[in-house]
């Protein structure tokens, strides 16, 4: 960061959001922002944070100069958000080296079940839960590594999200990705602001999915993806 940049007096957050609207970028909580922070400006966005929070807590009524639980609190919830929980939002898209499809692999491959972690846009509380994707490659179809497949997951639900729109955007970047004749996913969670607060119902779940290309076109493609996803007894 310029030494003018760190001296001038105008938090961190505010300067990366006037170069977001500068851009016409959108900026909603499940949108990355990576290319938008400059080299040591998530450090210094850290440090607003905790402030922040420090506030937060304060207006909370926690006394956390004399309570020993809570006197770090600020910087470990500021350190989760950003290093952690909402890290898809900060970070660049993780490499993902591709491969041409040498041997014309025509048949249905499933990866899964991949566990994923997010937060609800809404009350930001934990969404926990599985993924499984179907793709139906064809001759020019690029071949990513399973695991790649998982970080993918990762960077995409590592952001305040909704199941519904999170699926989504997985899919449109796995499309881009590999260009297979079908891509299905579906996911499977644990929403914890109906668990932990509100209805308080521990055993509810969401099942949504996405069916892309020869899914959406052909049942039994679908019927045989869905038949190959393992089922709770």
């Amino acid at each position: 960061m310029k030494s003018e940049d760190r001296q001038d007096g105008t938090p961190v957050s505010v300067k990366i959001r006037e170069r977001l609207k500068q851009a016409h970028k959108r900026f909603h909580s499940n949108d990355n922002i990576a290319e938008f922070i400059q080299p040591g400006e998530l450090d210094a966005l850290l440090t607003e944070v905790e402030k922040k929070m420090k506030g937060l807590l304060e207006s909370l009524v926690i006394d956390t100069d004399n309570d020993h639980n809570t006197g770090d609190t600020a910087k470990r919830v500021a350190k989760m958000y950003l290093n952690e929980v909402f890290r898809g939002r900060y970070t660049t898209q993780p490499a993902i080296t591709e491969f041409p499809n040498a041997e014309h692999l025509n048949e249905l491959m499933i990866v899964g079940p991949i566990t994923v972690r997010s937060a609800c846009s809404h009350h930001f509380c934990p969404v926990i839960g599985k993924i499984w994707i179907g793709i139906l490659p064809n001759e020019h179809t690029n071949v990513i590594g399973l695991s790649k497949y998982a970080r993918l997951a990762e960077w995409v639900m590592g952001r305040p999200q909704i199941q519904e729109e999170a699926v989504v955007q997985l899919a449109d970047l796995i499309q881009v990705k590999t260009q297979p004749d079908g891509l299905a996913i579906v996911m499977e969670a644990t929403h914890y602001c109906m668990a932990w607060r509100g209805v308080k119902d521990m055993d509810s779940r969401m099942i949504n999915s996405v069916m892309r290309g020869a899914f959406l076109k052909d049942p039994n493609l679908r019927r045989e993806f869905l038949s190959l996803l393992p089922r709770k007894d």
